[in-house]
């Protein structure tokens, strides 16, 4: 059953909600992308037993794996165990997740016709999401849940070129060739997104991420045009449930005055919004291009902790120092994070005495 939104929990004492938010926090928040993944060898163990769909769409098991970095690293916020194509999948699109490839879709977008047989998202088709959530609302005591969707231009990307891709090349050919087409697609996209957030909220998510993680393939001008609606709406639709709103994408370093203004899209006074900043670009600097108010999150390079623990503290330090000095700057807050998801390489072991260090600072 899903949890009403105006009986989400209150969690004062949280340090990530504080950060988002504009608040101080007690300690430094910290979580990771991909925390719930294959650095961790509980999460290997029971996907022995399960493929990457039915993970996402058994309730208990998606519990258990959003669980299982809590449980070992300490961090202060959980993220829902899915994948940015699951909303997909669940509107009817023929698709699989293959091991060591990413998302496959059956039948790629070619042509309007392929636009006009999507089919809008049915909240019942993603239940499992919802009740997914609502075992962890249960199960999570003060730790905050992020909910998360992959932004319009995203999975766009994925329906366009059939999978994962380089270069994104049939995607902008379309964009830019076929604007007709292009803003028809995507704005069945938004309304899907729109959806799966919204059923993750209405089932009590205390906070939400959007994915766009293939954005930084763009141009500011082509971005603005063509993919900055879109995800406007998306978050300005949002944000009437007053949840804390993240935005991020890799590689974005010249977009992310736009992405803050995406989040800032119809939002009300005070609403927490957040932008996720990759290893390319400086906290400090990044406060100087988003718009005022805006909390930050990353930014360690996920390559770091593959490097051992003395080179991980070093660069850690350095992050927190760095987004002291964007708070300084004008940013609302800062939430440590790596600049993309965990590497599956990672030791776990370095995760918790990272978490732990920057507790510490």
């Amino acid at each position: 059953m899903n949890t009403p939104a105006h009986t989400r929990r209150e969690l004062p004492g949280s340090p990530y909600l504080a950060a988002v938010s504009g608040r101080k926090p007690s300690r430094v928040p910290v979580w990771f992308m991909r925390q719930a993944g294959r650095s961790l060898p509980e999460y290997r163990e029971l996907r022995e037993r399960h493929s990457m769909l039915e993970a996402c769409f058994e309730p208990e098991v998606a519990c258990e794996i959003t669980l299982q970095p809590i449980r070992r690293h300490g961090v202060d916020a959980a993220i829902l165990f899915s994948d940015i194509v699951v909303p997909l999948r669940a509107a009817g699109v023929e698709l699989d997740i293959v091991p060591d490839v990413g998302p496959v879709i059956a039948h790629p977008v070619r042509a309007d016709a392929d636009i006009d047989a999507m089919k809008p998202l049915d909240p019942q088709a993603v239940q499992p999401v919802s009740e997914a959530v609502s075992l962890l609302v249960g199960a999570l005591g003060e730790v905050p849940l992020i909910g998360f969707a992959g932004a319009p231009f995203t999975l766009a990307s994925y329906l366009v070129e059939g999978g994962p891709s380089r270069n994104h090349a049939r995607t902008k050919a379309m964009m830019l060739a076929e604007p007709h087409s292009w803003h028809a697609l995507m704005e069945k996209l938004t309304d899907l997104t729109i959806a799966f957030l919204s059923a993750q909220i209405e089932a009590g998510v205390d906070a939400i991420q959007v994915f766009d993680s293939w954005a930084g393939t763009l141009s500011l001008a082509d971005y603005r045009q063509s993919v900055l609606p879109h995800t406007s709406r998306v978050f300005a639709t949002l944000s009437q449930h007053g949840v804390p709103m993240t935005h991020f994408g890799v590689g974005t370093a010249e977009l992310l005055g736009a992405m803050s203004g995406a989040l800032k899209t119809g939002m009300r006074p005070g609403q927490a919004t957040a932008v996720g900043v990759d290893w390319r670009t400086s906290l400090a600097d990044a406060a100087a291009r988003v718009e005022p108010g805006t909390a930050l999150q990353g930014n360690l390079d996920p390559v770091i902790p593959l490097a051992g623990w003395p080179v991980t503290e070093r660069a850690a330090r350095a992050v927190v120092e760095d987004g002291r000095r964007a708070i300084d700057a004008g940013a609302a807050g800062h939430v440590f994070n790596l600049g993309h998801g965990v590497l599956p390489d990672t030791d776990p072991g370095v995760l918790t005495e990272l978490v732990a260090l920057v507790h510490s600072l």
